[in-house]
């Protein structure tokens, strides 16, 4: 029996389903919170069993005046506090200090989700008996750019075999799952996010499954995201991944998998080649030959990805380049930073 049938009349009512916390840590999400509460309120789930809690991480825009306007006009009670971490995981910490949800569900300012987002939710961890579930990932995006960075996104050239963004048809169990639900003896079994900035849920996700729990991810929890409308802010957000990627890495060296190698293989080959070509022009070929390579495969994806339209393919295979080269070259930052650090550790000893 899902979580709708219990609402339906004769069976147990509403007070018999657990009560779920929303927390959203958010910062200069004006122009987009109003647009998540609303998906909030829509909600098939009782409005007196969900609670939403949303951290501020030192907005400058407005966000508040956007969120306190809309929760009035939907009439949804929303706990708004500040989070003077700033960061997503400080946020989401706090938010499950002041959370009296047994489920917790995290989502962010940029994510719309399905009106029976929370009850697939709650219903999937009840009959499968995980520990946290999450669904498939709508990316859209404003304007041609913002159109063809989604289209990259949803692709498995830009993102690999990743698969709540590229697609799922089946439930599965997985490694990790955005904006997932969570039991609450979760955080109180493994701990709370580690505040690594864009790898915080894979960080959490790993640790869960190392734990011995399990993922599910079901293509009845959907949910959209509108992805960032620039090239630009798209590859310091990737950029951004690569880093954490490190972090994580440096942590629990069995994360890893082929489609985060991938793009630092690349970025080190073509760096090799510019280096060697300094040295003997004759090396010239390795850099050509690697550039050669990937622009044809990635215009011959965004062609296909586009229907042959060329001029959107054009922007496409932009897209792909800033996902790629940002995320390999932020990676080899990362893990060049992280071995720094180490040989510190080790030069400075364990400290007092």
């Amino acid at each position: 029996m899902t979580a709708a049938e219990r609402t339906a009349g004769a069976r147990p009512g509403p007070a018999v389903l657990p009560l779920v916390s929303v927390i959203a840590p958010v910062r200069n999400e004006e122009g987009y919170i109003g647009g998540c509460l609303r998906a909030l309120a829509e909600q098939d789930y009782p409005r007196e069993r969900l609670e939403v809690i949303v951290l501020d991480g030192g907005s400058t825009d407005g966000t508040e005046e956007e969120l306190r306007r809309a929760a009035s006009e939907l009439g949804l009670p929303v706990r708004y506090e500040r989070n003077p971490g700033r960061t997503t995981a400080s946020g989401f910490n706090l938010g499950l200090d002041l959370a009296g949800g047994t489920i917790v569900i995290r989502v962010d300012g940029h994510t719309r989700i399905a009106p029976h987002f929370v009850e697939a939710s709650v219903e999937a961890l009840e009959r499968t008996g995980a520990d946290a579930v999450g669904g498939i990932i709508e990316t859209r995006g404003n304007g041609a750019r913002g159109e063809a960075i989604a289209t990259a996104l949803s692709s498995r050239f830009g993102i690999g075999d990743n698969a709540f963004r590229a697609g799922a048809g089946s439930e599965r169990w997985t490694d990790s799952v955005p904006f997932g639900a969570y039991r609450r003896e979760v955080f109180e079994r493994i701990g709370v996010l580690k505040d690594i900035a864009s790898g915080e849920d894979d960080e959490f996700n790993y640790r869960l499954r190392e734990s011995g729990g399990r993922i599910l991810l079901s293509p009845r929890i959907r949910s959209t995201y509108y992805c960032r409308n620039g090239f630009a802010a798209l590859a310091r957000q990737y950029w951004g991944y690569g880093l954490a990627k490190a972090k994580v890495l440096r942590l629990h060296r069995a994360s890893v998998r082929w489609r985060h190698l991938v793009p630092s293989a690349l970025v080190a080959t073509l760096a090799a080649g510019l280096g060697l070509t300094l040295v003997d022009r004759r090396f010239a070929w390795l850099m050509a030959a690697t550039g050669t390579a990937y622009g044809l495969a990635a215009g011959l994806a965004a062609l296909s990805a586009t229907g042959g339209d060329r001029r959107k393919a054009r922007d496409v295979g932009i897209a792909y380049a800033c996902i790629h080269l940002a995320a390999g070259a932020g990676m080899l930052a990362g893990l060049a930073r992280e071995f720094l650090a180490v040989v510190r550790e080790r030069i400075s000893g364990p400290t007092a």
